[in-house]
């Protein structure tokens, strides 16, 4: 071979496998697969797809062999050919094998879309427990939002993690109940596409009260088929939900309406009366290839009775049950409308936009008594709490994909604004609901949040660095309207949050990450304005040392050691029934789970996590932080698609932990498992599922409060609770058309 020839052949070799190809991979029924895995049999060189089911590959040529796989997808090979590749994968049984461990920031996704297959969500309130750590309780008979815990944290209903639904925020800043309350319950589960969730401070494009860390989910863009489903059980409850399919299965455009309607009493002795209505609607468009479009409309209503948090004392000298109830006036009603328009475009090649607009009319009325007789011994101590909100808001984010020298690199700018305006917020001392005895707090919020920040992502090969800074501007306005002359309360303040994380994947099978940043949680308009701007913005700084690992095929294992510093801390104040602002603390723990597949159709997940969480500066021993919980645990087996049958076994266990600063009053912990069964017949799904399956007794929620019975001539502190539920079978139909 001479000289010439030689050149010749190294050009074509050269030319030959820095070649790029592009394609596209759907299903059966024209949808695009995301996060499905590409490589190149030939130069070992893989990709990953897009939201619209895109992928570039390059040293790829005609001729190669593509093997491509994605979760749930029937693994399979193709041919490159010339042009665009389309490439269609058809459903399979789900197994681990499949799950790649992505080179991205939020790879821990990875777990949400395991569960999510092999345990669906069935109800409102199991949607944050697929957030592996994350538990709930609930303290108003289903009509509140819940608390959460979450990394050492007592989240009350959202301080400290924050809460989205396609984009729009969950969390009500300066909330009449508390600050961040997040209230899902406008959220029907059947609509729920994808779980995306993220630990820490960690995250440019999450700002207020992601410090805990931040939980994202996406409804469905289309469904397949239309269902019904009636649901009944123990306590007169029933639900129902309808799914129903607009626009068939069209290619470029889909549409559907989903409705839910929830009744029950709950195991009480004052029964709840509780009602919750649901209606939903999404269109999406298609606009091109690369491009589309979708509004979204849903209305939520609830109302309830409550029994409210009961005194240990008045259980154990028999005086009530466990389910019984001292004011059982306790109660409320809150609706929630939204209108959310997204839209994603592309540009260029390698640019696209991604926006969303949201509105949202908020009302919420909540009466409770937490104290009884201590503050009035004539009247009691009811209190409302009550709002009328609007929120406007704007979501944007410019991506674009970049080649310096030999580097990979993504950057992402980002840019918006929430405003909320709320009319008569008020805080009163009521008496049987209907009579106002005192306003304690009434007026008008205004809040502003204007935000941008600047991501961006360099791949070195085996490793990816992200560094990050967001900025957010707020702006405070308070409205008093029990002085005598009207003024306005104002304060601002700009916060900057950089972010910096290390990404290393050794291979598709092992990953391990370095994560670090600042985060803050914003206070309540009414606190910062009192405090004339002292600490409007409180920084938490965290970070993460962690892997994600497959040692063998259908094993995946998490572990991770984290560290949090809040300067300040929120806390429950038990006589108030409020959560106010306090000190300094830090938290450390430990974060473990697994998901293995034992067969084809039997999966078996356990997550712990151990954290240690202390006051900074509280004397040693009076330094516990009340409610904090120190482990937790869950666990359990699935059976999916097995001859038609699926379901599951699944516990969950808090520890006891400390109810106040000196650990003289505790929580109690408890374990409570639950089973369910389902079996698919042609057009018919028939289910059974039991809450609480060895009638465990346990407390759902608990406080460390001070209060005073009618013929109490002294106050108690000691816990006060909310029973948990009871042995609770429920049945269910459901059919699809």
């Amino acid at each position: 071979m001479n000289t010439y020839t030689k050149i010749l052949f190294l050009f074509w070799m050269f030319t030959s496998y820095s070649q790029i190809k592009k394609g596209t991979i759907h299903d059966v029924n024209g949808s695009p697969i995301d996060n499905a895995y590409i490589i190149n049999t030939n130069s070992q060189s893989h990709a990953h797809t897009d939201e619209f089911g895109n992928f570039a590959i390059d040293k790829t040529v005609v001729g190669d062999l593509l093997e491509v796989s994605g979760l749930g997808y029937k693994k399979n090979t193709f041919s490159v050919s010339e042009g665009l590749t389309e490439i269609i994968l058809e459903s399979d049984i789900y197994t681990l094998d499949q799950v790649i461990i992505h080179s991205k920031i939020s790879a821990m996704n990875e777990l949400s879309k395991i569960d999510l297959q092999t345990k669906p969500v069935n109800s409102s309130q199991e949607i944050l427990r697929k957030v592996p750590g994350l538990f709930i309780g609930q303290h108003a008979g289903g009509g509140k939002a819940e608390q959460i815990f979450l990394r050492g944290f007592d989240i009350d209903h959202g301080t400290d993690i924050a809460l989205s639904v396609d984009g729009m925020p969950v969390n009500m800043v300066s909330h009449a109940h508390g600050q961040g309350y997040a209230d899902l319950h406008f959220v029907i589960p059947e609509t729920i596409e994808k779980i995306d969730f993220g630990k820490g401070t960690y995250y440019a494009n999450k700002g207020d009260f992601a410090t805990a860390g931040y939980v994202s989910f996406l409804t469905k863009e289309k469904v397949e088929n239309s269902s019904l489903s009636v649901e009944a059980g123990q306590f007169n409850t029933m639900r129902t939900v309808g799914i129903f399919n607009l626009l068939e299965n069209q290619k470029k455009q889909s549409a559907y309406l989903a409705t839910e309607y929830v009744l029950t009493d709950g195991p009480f002795d004052s029964p709840q009366n509780f009602k919750r209505m649901n209606l939903f609607g999404k269109y999406t468009n298609s606009i091109s290839e690369n491009s589309k479009f979708s509004i979204m409309a849903s209305r939520f209503t609830s109302k309830w009775d409550a029994s409210g948090q009961i005194p240990q004392r008045l259980v154990d000298n028999g005086m009530i049950s466990r389910f019984g109830a001292v004011d059982d006036t306790e109660g409320g009603n809150t609706s929630r409308t939204n209108f959310n328009a997204s839209l994603t475009k592309n540009i260029s090649e390698n640019t696209f936009l991604k926006a969303n607009a949201f509105y949202s009319n908020y009302q919420f009325e909540l009466f409770s008594n937490f104290t009884f007789f201590l503050e009035d011994p004539i009247n009691g101590d009811q209190i409302k709490q009550k709002e009328n909100r609007n929120i406007y808001g704007l979501n944007s984010e410019l991506n674009k994909r970049l080649k310096i020298n030999s580097i990979d690199a993504l950057v992402q700018a980002g840019f918006g604004f929430r405003a909320d305006e709320t009319k008569n917020t008020e805080l009163s001392h009521t008496l049987n609901r209907n009579e106002t005895l005192q306003n304690i707090k009434l007026g008008d919020i205004d809040q502003t949040n204007v935000f941008s920040y600047l991501n961006a992502e360099f791949d070195f090969g085996k490793l990816k660095i992200n560094p990050a800074i967001r900025m957010d501007y707020f702006k405070f306005n308070y409205q008093d309207k029990l002085v005598a002359k009207y003024t306005t309360q104002s304060e601002d303040k700009v916060k900057f949050s950089p972010k910096l994380n290390f990404i290393f994947s050794q291979n598709n099978d092992l990953q391990f990450y370095l994560k670090s940043g600042l985060g803050f949680h914003s206070n309540d308009t009414r606190v910062v304005v009192a405090q004339t701007g002292k600490k409007i913005l409180p920084t938490a700084f965290g970070t993460d040392l962690g892997t994600i690992f497959k040692p063998f095929s259908r094993l995946v294992v998490n572990s991770a050691l984290w560290f949090l510093d809040l300067e300040q801390e929120f806390v429950y104040v038990g006589d108030a029934g409020v959560v106010e602002p306090s000190g300094r603390s830090k938290r450390m723990g430990i974060d473990f789970g697994l998901r293995y597949q034992m067969t084809n159709y039997l999966f078996f997940d356990a997550d712990a996590n151990y954290t240690y969480a202390r006051s900074n500066d509280a004397p040693n021993g009076q330094d516990y932080i009340p409610l904090a919980p120190d482990f937790t645990g869950t666990g359990g087996f699935s059976v999916t698609d097995y001859k038609g049958f699926s379901g599951g076994f699944h516990y969950r266990y808090l520890k006891t932990r400390p109810a106040n600063e000196d650990n003289s009053i505790v929580a109690k912990g408890y374990m409570v498992s639950d089973v369910n069964l389902n079996y698919k017949y042609q057009k018919f799904i028939f289910g059974i599922s039991v809450e609480n399956l060895f009638n465990t007794k346990w407390n759902e929620t608990q406080f460390a409060t001070e209060s005073r019975l009618q013929n109490e001539a002294t106050s108690v502190e000691e816990i006060h609770f909310t029973p948990g539920t009871p042995f609770f079978m429920k049945g269910k139909i459901t059919y699809t058309f």
